[in-house]
């Protein structure tokens, strides 16, 4: 008896944990094609997507508003143009885990921080690939010469994404403080000159604090 209790409680455990980690993803398409997408193809993203142009390049992606066909399919996918020093700030996307693929240009220096406080970077050249676990505080600098063009795919249709420096600037100045180990005059210095990225945008460096196609390594 004891054990058939025992067992039984391991079960329910078992499909208790199942049933949230499908809870945590988005659900299972219930049709083959959105009802009211017109076309599986989606034209110029750079010209029809979702555009932010910053000091550091261009961001393209494509969403359910933009793409009706990815609607239901778990799928968001951004198309970036990266000026050299240019950087895709430190963020995390808190509903995704996102893969990452330079096509041209470069080399990029990406890489994440995972919750034992171990960074994971690496330098990627074209036709490489990195991925961004789910939550993870992550970031993307070209240090090289050209142009760096490259994609990344996002397993959900809303992953969200949450400006490291940007949300810390938030707090109450007193809590961003004590974060930062500063002075709360430093602290409002700093907002005063780092606006939360929103919508996300691509910075370049201050002159001196990166020099095309130099230190093109893990550690600087």
């Amino acid at each position: 008896m004891v054990h058939g209790m025992v067992k039984l409680v391991f079960i329910y455990s078992t499909c208790l944990v199942l049933v949230q980690r499908v809870e945590a993803a988005d659900p299972d398409p219930l049709v083959d094609f959105a009802a009211n997408a017109t076309t599986p193809v989606f034209r110029n993203i750079f010209a029809n997507g979702d555009v932010t142009t910053g000091s550091g390049g261009v961001r393209a992606a494509l969403d359910i508003g933009k793409f009706p066909g990815l609607t239901s399919e778990g799928l968001t996918v951004v198309q970036f143009k990266m000026v050299p020093c240019g950087e895709n700030v430190p963020h995390t996307h808190p509903r995704a885990t996102e893969l990452l693929s330079l096509i041209s240009g470069g080399p990029l220096q990406a890489g994440f921080v995972d919750t034992k406080g171990e960074t994971h970077i690496n330098i990627l050249y074209p036709g490489d690939l990195i991925v961004f676990p789910r939550g993870l505080l992550h970031f993307e600098l070209n240090v090289g010469t050209e142009i760096a063009f490259y994609i990344s795919a996002l397993n959900s249709q809303n992953p969200g994404t949450l400006d490291a420096a940007g949300a810390v600037l938030q707090l109450p100045e007193r809590a961003a403080a004590i974060a930062l180990n500063i002075d709360i005059a430093a602290i409002r210095a700093l907002k005063s000159q780092r606006p939360y990225n929103e919508p996300p945008t691509l910075e370049v460096a201050k002159p001196g604090v990166c020099v095309p196609g130099q230190l093109v390594t893990t550690t600087v």
